[in-house]
């Protein structure tokens, strides 16, 4: 389940994203926040499993008209796998059914493997692939 960021979560946030090695950096990991709270075309949700259940990790998105870039996946060590990260994936499908989910050129096998796994499982148009 993906929660849309809001400031009262920004901590948290910032968590998760400091598991990023990019974004170790504390002036970084501000202004990539700061990017997704100010820029209508980049957005940032917190995932977690089941509702009222506590957050497990962060997905930030950055949206074309015709795709959506997963510039960041985020989970807490606990849940770091790939099931969850395909649930995280799956969640981001659900809310841009008419966009093709693309990864950053470190999370791009990621996404490619999500995608086939779509592609073979008959959600295509879930996807964006055709």
């Amino acid at each position: 389940m993906l929660t849309k960021y809001k400031n009262d979560y920004s901590k948290i946030a910032m968590g998760f994203l400091s598991f990023e090695p990019d974004l170790k950096d504390m002036g970084h990991l501000k202004t990539e926040l700061k990017l997704y709270t100010e820029d209508n075309a980049h957005v940032l949700y917190l995932y977690r499993e089941a509702a009222g259940g506590d957050f497990e990790g962060v997905v930030g998105v950055e949206l074309g008209t015709d795709f959506a870039l997963v510039r960041h996946l985020s989970l807490s060590p606990a849940v770091r796998d790939t099931a969850t990260q395909y649930a995280v994936l799956d969640d981001l499908a659900a809310l841009y059914p008419e966009r093709r989910l693309m990864g950053t050129l470190e999370n791009a096998p990621l996404v490619a493997g999500f995608n086939q796994q779509r592609k073979e499982a008959g959600h295509a148009a879930d996807t964006g692939l055709r």
